[in-house]
């Protein structure tokens, strides 16, 4: 991951929450080199999402490698499905209890889908006037609205593969003499494989 940020001069670098920590093992390599060498690389500074982390369908952080993920190119039946199963209140048993919208996972995913409605959806929970369920229903109906473009757009490139290679070599095109250079700096300032 630090050769990928630095290698492109990557002053900015969007990650998440839990990618914090790579970040500045990132920033730290930066630092000791250009204490060594010189100013050598930028040092990059993160920027957080609204939404800088995001809980799974079981809770836990978002993560392929947990299986608790919605993919961006998953039909709304089975982003429903997921979102069905998701871990709501614990201590909320019937509808008729009156919920803790703070430690509910779907309510945290409200913060990234329905940011204006919270205050409204945090008082309906409160005074069990609305199940989780319901609002299950909602938010599974919002992920897959918003990710219909791109089910749109995979579809598109899946009938038109070519079109990947082109973007893919456009994009070589256009980071490999950022990567040559910042390569050579480095080799200058080190004093190595230069003539």
């Amino acid at each position: 991951m630090a050769t990928d940020i630095l290698a492109v001069d990557a002053e900015l670098v969007p990650v998440g929450e839990d990618q914090l920590p790579h970040l500045e093992l990132t920033r730290e390599i930066a630092r000791d080199f250009n204490s060594l060498y010189g100013d050598t690389f930028p040092e990059p500074q993160p920027i957080l999402s609204t939404a800088p982390k995001i809980p799974g369908t079981d809770g836990r952080k978002m993560s392929k490698s947990y299986a608790n993920y919605i993919g961006l190119d998953e039909e709304p039946g089975q982003i429903h499905k997921k979102v069905r199963k998701m871990i709501t209140d614990p201590a909320r048993m019937r509808r008729d209890d009156k919920g803790h919208p703070e430690v509910c996972s779907v309510y945290t995913l409200y913060r990234v889908y329905f940011p204006d409605e919270l205050a409204s959806v945090a008082d309906e929970c409160s005074q069990a006037s609305i199940g989780c369920t319901d609002c299950k229903d909602r938010l599974s109906e919002r992920i897959a609205a918003d990710l219909a473009p791109f089910r749109a757009r995979r579809a598109e490139l899946a009938r038109k593969p070519q079109v990947v290679g082109e973007i893919l070599a456009a994009g070589a095109e256009r980071v490999n003499p950022i990567v040559d250079a910042s390569l050579e700096r480095a080799r200058r300032a080190m004093n190595i494989g230069t003539l």
